[in-house]
């Protein structure tokens, strides 16, 4: 159950960027008051933040797993364990994403995300599912599996959205035969098209723009830059997603995946606002480095986490992230050298917005009460989900 809190003595991180200290007023899981001077409010539970930082709840629209368990798993067992770790990391609201796989095992995913949203109490909130796959150029497939690569096939698509109606997001290479029908579809049925392991070029990405796909799926991460083809230079999908004004791109913020160079390049192109970091987290996410697997266990990739990152084993190809949300916020402060409310801004509210979530992303009357309250070092010592206190690092639950 919502509880009724009172969250007092915290610098709260305000949706203009403003820093200032004041209380937070929850109740039936809705914030209901903020402000600078105290104010009464009764049967309250009262919580100290201790002149922490008071933020909105992280948001993660791209995550694969995490405790070693992975999405592909398709159990509910896997979904909250997921849920429950990222939560401890300051994640409040996430899209569980799948990888290119067969139609058995995305249908095992979905069922499993349908019942876990049942019972997904102690963890962070799901807010639909993000398929990654299995529609993909085949050269920029990184760790994708090739047996399930093709084009989009209406017959097949049509029928999943059909199934699962929770599916938020599709990522999918833009210039394949057949994408921009399925963007067209997508779009009809509520559904954000983002373009993916692609070759595409700006001629590809400026047209499937209009058809939908307005997100650039883990910048940099299996897509096309500058490319020749008889001898002309081509822009690719990296160039095209810097040029093009009003898309948004996403970017794996662990400190491995983009070295501090180009997460400054990306800020100082796209801005907070069209920026979302994200984690990509694989299983391993929250465990020791060593050998592990990258989609489900039947049928995923071995891989080996080391140098704080999932590799293939030949070393040839990263192979997911094992960030938590803490560890992008610290990242993008440190290396990109981004001021701690833009960190902010990029895992709240951008992606609140390109998910169309309103009422998320935000410390405001009215919005969803999912908080978090972190030190200067961005550690997490409270993670409110919905009004109920997830985790709390002085009890250690």
């Amino acid at each position: 159950m919502s509880q009724r809190l009172k969250i007092t003595n915290g610098k709260r991180i305000l949706p203009s960027g403003k820093i200032e200290h004041g209380y937070l007023l929850i109740e039936n899981g809705k914030i209901v008051g903020t402000g600078e001077r105290d104010e009464p409010f009764s049967e309250a539970l009262v919580i100290d933040a201790g002149q922490r930082y008071v933020s909105p709840g992280f948001i993660d629209i791209h995550v694969h797993g995490g405790a070693g368990h992975d999405f592909m798993d398709g159990t509910v067992e896997a979904f909250l364990a997921i849920a429950n770790l990222h939560a401890r990391h300051g994640t409040t609201a996430m899209l569980p994403t799948t990888l290119s796989a067969s139609p058995d095992e995305l249908d095992a995913t979905l069922n499993a995300y349908e019942q876990s949203l049942k019972i997904n109490d102690n963890g962070s909130c799901f807010i639909g599912m993000h398929l990654e796959g299995p529609y993909f150029a085949m050269a920029q497939r990184g760790a994708q599996d090739p047996r399930y690569i093709r084009d989009p096939d209406p017959a097949e698509y049509e029928a999943v959205i059909r199934k699962a109606p929770f599916i938020r997001r599709w990522s999918a290479a833009p210039e394949l035969k057949g994408a921009l029908p399925f963007g067209d579809f997508m779009l009809a049925h509520n559904v954000l098209p983002a373009a993916a392991h692609t070759d595409a070029i700006y001629e590809d990405v400026i047209e499937a723009f209009d058809h939908g796909y307005t997100l650039a799926t883990h910048l940099y991460s299996g897509m096309s830059g500058v490319t020749r083809r008889n001898a002309f230079r081509y822009a690719g999908m990296i160039e095209s997603a810097f040029i093009i004004d009003d898309m948004d791109v996403e970017i794996i913020a662990d400190g491995v995946h983009l070295p501090a160079p180009l997460l400054k390049l990306i800020i100082k192109i796209k801005g907070p606002s069209r920026t979302a970091l994200i984690t990509d987290a694989m299983r391993a996410a929250g465990l020791p480095p060593g050998p592990s697997m990258l989609g489900s266990r039947i049928h995923g990739l071995p891989v080996i986490v080391e140098d704080e990152v999932a590799k293939l084993p030949d070393r040839s190809s990263f192979a997911g992230s094992v960030a938590t949300a803490d560890r992008l916020v610290r990242t993008m402060i440190r290396q990109a050298g981004v001021s701690l409310a833009d960190a902010i801004t990029m895992i709240t509210a951008t992606p609140a917005r390109i998910m169309n979530v309103p009422t998320k992303g935000a410390l405001s009357k009215g919005m969803d009460a999912d908080v978090v309250v972190f030190d200067e070092n961005i550690n997490i010592s409270k993670t409110i989900v919905g009004g109920r206190i997830i985790y709390d690092a002085a009890s250690g639950h």
